[in-house]
């Protein structure tokens, strides 16, 4: 998989993942939900997180696509008043593997996850890739 990193992220010389149990990484991803600000977090409205293995495209997409997180929902910026009408929690997901894939310690698995999760939640405020960019969160 490490071939298909896209570009921009790290690959590892050896080629193999780093090796952390599914409960670890989830100790991770809270660790690093519980590192947002307090006034932050009570601003997230109707957003649930989950992890996953491993991104899988969909139909159009290129099938070499890797992600490390991914937001779907409705930011919080273009929400109307329709919105609230039955609508699905916003859904923020991080991928186990690709994570795995391009760390060589648990300490860089561990930032990689806040790095993550900081991202997607930006996304869930609205805030693109772009804007992430120019703030170095990318």
């Amino acid at each position: 998989m490490s071939s298909h990193l896209p570009p921009g992220l790290p690959i590892r010389p050896d080629g193999t993942p780093f090796d952390m149990s599914e409960e670890e990484f989830e100790a991770a991803v809270s660790d690093a939900l519980l590192l947002i600000p307090r006034k932050l977090a009570r601003a997230m409205d109707n957003v649930a997180v989950f992890i996953e293995d491993d991104y899988v495209p969909g139909p159009g997409e290129d099938p070499d696509t890797v992600l490390l997180g991914l937001y779907e929902g409705v930011p919080l910026t273009e929400r109307d008043s329709w919105w609230e009408a039955g609508s699905l929690p916003d859904r923020i997901t991080i991928f186990r593997q690709p994570i795995l894939d391009i760390c060589t310690s648990r300490q860089e698995v561990i930032d990689e996850v806040a790095v993550t999760v900081v991202h997607e939640i930006a996304h869930h405020f609205g805030i693109d890739d772009e804007r992430l960019h120019e703030l170095g969160w990318d």
